[in-house]
């Protein structure tokens, strides 16, 4: 079981995928580009390559729980993906991955002007280990 978690952005999109057990992340891309044709060409792409039967997109919510333009874009993205996937995505909570991911970079020693080409898949990445994390304390025996 492959999962592909993605964090969809306007300039750029970071995607990650667990492994075939569905147990960490292992791949990690951003597709560069502001057109969402080619970013949902290139996520179906991955999709077929890596065997994904599970998508899970980052909802961006304010720090207080509510949702703003940027939710109902993504909101809107969702359907667009489970049409170009036949995929329909799970809605997980991205408050703070992109924060996270900087500080992950920094903390690595990349230089900020460097953090752009990356922060995506780790924020990817970040949502990815969030939603199998969930999904391990879901499972029988561990709750």
């Amino acid at each position: 079981m492959r999962i592909m978690a993605i964090d969809y952005g306007d300039a750029r999109t970071g995607v990650a995928i667990s492994d075939p057990t569905g147990l960490l992340a292992g791949f990690t891309a951003v597709i560069h580009s502001r057109r969402a044709e080619e970013v949902l060409q290139r996520l179906a792409e991955l999709a077929r390559e890596h065997q994904v039967d599970t998508v899970v997109l980052g909802l961006p919510r304010n720090m207080n729980g509510t949702e703003g333009p940027r939710a109902e874009l993504c909101r809107a993205f969702a359907g667009r993906v489970e049409e170009a996937l036949g995929l329909k995505p799970v809605l997980w909570d991205e408050r703070r991955t992109t924060v996270e991911a900087h500080d992950i970079l920094r903390a690595s020693g990349k230089r900020t002007k460097r953090h752009s080409r990356t922060v995506d898949a780790v924020a990817a990445s970040l949502i990815l280990e969030g939603y199998l994390t969930f999904r391990r304390s879901r499972e029988p025996g561990n709750r």
